[in-house]
């Protein structure tokens, strides 16, 4: 079956950086458009970035341009967030997901908090 496991959440002091990490596995990775969702305390769930099968192109929310990176490794089935700069309104539970399957899957998400 499909399974998407994130890490790397934690919490950190704004300005820091994170990086979090999404194995996938139960798919073909490797031709499937994957995204970082994220769900903000009180707020409905919002994409924050996507990347197409072998990286070329990328997407990202305006408020997060310039200080995140998605990455992938196709050979390790891995997607990626780098977050640099991070402010207290990126706290968050960030969700790994698949794009333009039949059925698109959720990772169970991982906890990110900016706070001093």
């Amino acid at each position: 079956q499909v399974q998407l496991a994130e890490s790397g959440g934690g919490l950190v002091q704004p300005g820091g950086s994170l990086r979090l990490s999404c194995v996938a596995s139960g798919f073909s990775f490797g031709t499937t458009i994957m995204t970082w969702s994220r769900q903000a305390p009180g707020k409905g769930r919002e994409l924050v970035a996507s990347m197409n099968p072998t990286g070329s192109s990328t997407d990202y929310i305006d408020s997060v341009k310039g200080r995140f990176t998605i990455s992938r490794d196709n050979a390790k089935n891995a997607l990626y967030l780098q977050m640099n700069d991070l402010k207290p309104e990126d706290t968050a539970i960030y969700y790994c997901k698949t794009y333009g399957l039949l059925n698109d899957y959720w990772g169970q998400g991982v906890q990110v908090t900016v706070s001093s």
